[in-house]
């Protein structure tokens, strides 16, 4: 485990260095940074395989075992509809992704300037041709909950977004899943949280606590999933 104060990448030593250096020494490396253009150049130049544990950009690790955990409680991802209520940051984008793969339809409901990026929406609307999956982006977050059978949400402000919080508090009022939200859903809708959570914004306790959510499989779940990617990857 190498921490940001210990490495510096592209600071310290280019993160080519780095990356070669580390593939000396290590059978695969799982990056977690601010810039996705990092974990692009760790790929680029290292000779092991490199994993995104976590980018500004996407958050694929995480969506591994968000679609572990909607699979093992509904059976398939093919045509089921997934909500994500919150802001347009990496798990949103990741999950577009995930959707596209496996045939789930997602629907992003983000206030306005908050919304996924554009281009990479597109991309992912590209890659769901081959899966029939449907995605979306809207502001109204209560049409993206009707009917559908998993709600997704995530903090408001992300790491690194610290000094937006309030800011983001003012932005994303009423883009919370609490009873009232779930009630548009179906009656048997799952319940997501990539945690960790800040009760009172985003979900509220009880609603977090309920019947449906499966907060705590798919933190479980996260250990499973990439132990498996990085048997995949390792060979």
């Amino acid at each position: 485990y190498l921490a940001p104060s210990d490495v510096k990448l592209g600071e310290r030593e280019t993160t080519e260095d780095v990356a070669l250096v580390l593939s000396r020494y290590v059978d695969l490396i799982m990056a977690r940074v601010f810039g996705h253009q990092i974990v692009e150049d760790l790929a680029r130049y290292a000779t092991v395989p490199v994993i995104n544990g976590l980018s500004d950009r996407e958050h694929p690790c995480q969506i591994l075992a968000d679609l572990q955990t909607i699979y093992e409680k509904k059976g398939r991802l093919e045509g089921l509809r997934l909500a994500y209520v919150g802001d347009g940051n990496n798990v949103a984008h990741s999950l577009l992704y995930g959707g596209a793969r496996t045939g789930l339809s997602v629907t992003v409901a983000s206030p306005a300037g908050y919304e996924p990026q554009a281009a990479l929406v597109e991309d992912a609307r590209r890659l769901a041709r081959e899966t029939g999956a449907e995605l979306g982006v809207t502001h109204d977050h209560r049409a993206a909950a009707r009917g559908a059978d998993v709600l997704y949400t995530d903090v408001w402000a992300s790491m690194g977004q610290e000094a937006e919080a309030e800011k983001r508090r003012q932005a994303f009022k009423g883009f919370q899943i609490n009873r009232e939200l779930a009630a548009l859903a179906k009656p048997d809708a799952m319940i997501l949280h990539c945690l960790p959570a800040h009760y009172g914004e985003e979900i509220d306790y009880e609603t977090s606590r309920l019947p449906g959510s499966a907060i705590f499989d798919q933190a479980e779940n996260r250990l499973h999933a990439q132990k498996a990617l990085m048997v995949l990857v390792a060979g």
